[in-house]
């Protein structure tokens, strides 16, 4: 039996914290931002984990507290990299409706001006769109609902995801 959680997973600036706030005012679920969560859990802030651990050690640590996740009746925003971490994604496809916010490369290259400061996670020397394409591919896998952004402001998007849930 799936719990009644909805899990919004998608690439940093795809709007999973400010859908995932808005979401939740109006199911009247709380909202949890998994980021915070790894935060709170470990002590760090997440650029400090990365510059500390590297890239996989902050996997590692991404994955061991998202798996740690228990809630009910929640919206949860997760980091962009959490698809790297399979037990953090099989605990959530069995925690709830698993949705991906898809945005398109050009709409992202807008959105994400500065990708180090937004703490992007990835590797010395790697593209936006060599990411964008690794990711995709994992994102897609582990989605029960795809909701394109295409253009749409954030709360287009909500009615959009609102609609597909019911």
């Amino acid at each position: 039996m799936k719990k009644n959680n909805i899990i919004l997973i998608g690439m940093p600036a795809s709007g999973k914290s400010t859908v995932g706030v808005i979401l939740a005012k109006i199911l009247g679920y709380n909202f949890v931002d998994a980021d915070i969560v790894i935060q709170e859990k470990d002590g760090r802030k997440l650029s400090e984990i990365i510059a500390q651990e590297g890239i996989d050690g902050f996997i590692d640590i991404e994955n061991k507290i998202n798996t740690g996740i228990e809630v009910e009746k929640s919206v949860i925003a997760t980091g962009g990299s959490v698809v790297y971490g399979s037990e953090a994604m099989e605990h959530y496809k069995n925690l709830g409706t698993v949705v991906y916010l898809k945005v398109s490369m050009d709409e992202l290259t807008k959105r994400l001006k500065d990708v180090k400061q937004r703490g992007v996670v990835m590797k010395e020397g790697q593209s936006l769109i060599s990411l964008y394409n690794e990711r995709s591919g994992l994102y897609e896998k582990y989605a029960d609902i795809t909701v394109d952004e295409k253009n749409s402001t954030m709360e287009e998007v909500v009615a959009e995801l609102l609609s597909v849930l019911k």
